[in-house]
């Protein structure tokens, strides 16, 4: 799950999952049992996954392309006896530029300009954060942030409200 902090002008103007690419690039990504007979007709290359060896797949494809690649390994699996392959198509939303530097970062954090802003995405762990307090836009919470310059660091400091106790 990734989290954005950011000024709320970036983040009404996030792209998120969902949403149409930002860049007219996609990324195709697939895996399963059947993943190495894929790679040896199609190619590809192993993708960054959080310091393990992520799906095979092509970044950076046209939307079009990108969907034309999938329809091919598609086909193939379903042409044949092969049942173990997914396929993931995933647009260049604002998700994508926040995510690929965290995969690599120590924090899972990265950084990207959106609408004049600097926003900070987080690739932290539900069960972390957001799941317990609601923190989400989708439950319009949204809570303050705020950054503070440190010697060489930046430090990042938010309140969350205390978990309520079951009745």
């Amino acid at each position: 799950m990734r989290h954005g902090l950011g000024d709320a002008r970036a983040l009404d103007s996030f792209v998120g999952l969902p949403g149409e690419s930002i860049d007219g690039l996609a990324d195709v990504t697939y895996w399963g049992k059947d993943q190495d007979d894929a790679h040896a007709r199609f190619g590809g290359e192993r993708t960054p996954r959080y310091e393990v060896e992520g799906p095979y797949g092509r970044l950076d494809l046209p939307v079009h392309e990108a969907q034309e690649f999938a329809s091919q390994l598609q086909s193939w699996s379903a042409d044949g006896p092969r049942t173990g392959l997914v396929v993931s198509v995933d647009a260049h939303t604002h998700f994508h530029p926040l995510d690929r530097p965290g995969q690599t970062h120590p924090l899972l954090a990265g950084q990207i300009e959106i609408d004049g802003c600097q926003v900070l995405g987080l690739c932290w762990d539900p069960g972390d954060h957001s799941m317990r307090h609601h923190g989400e836009r989708a439950w319009n919470q949204v809570y303050a942030v705020t950054l503070e310059q440190r010697g060489n660091t930046t430090l990042l400091r938010w309140t969350i409200p205390a978990e309520e106790e079951p009745e």
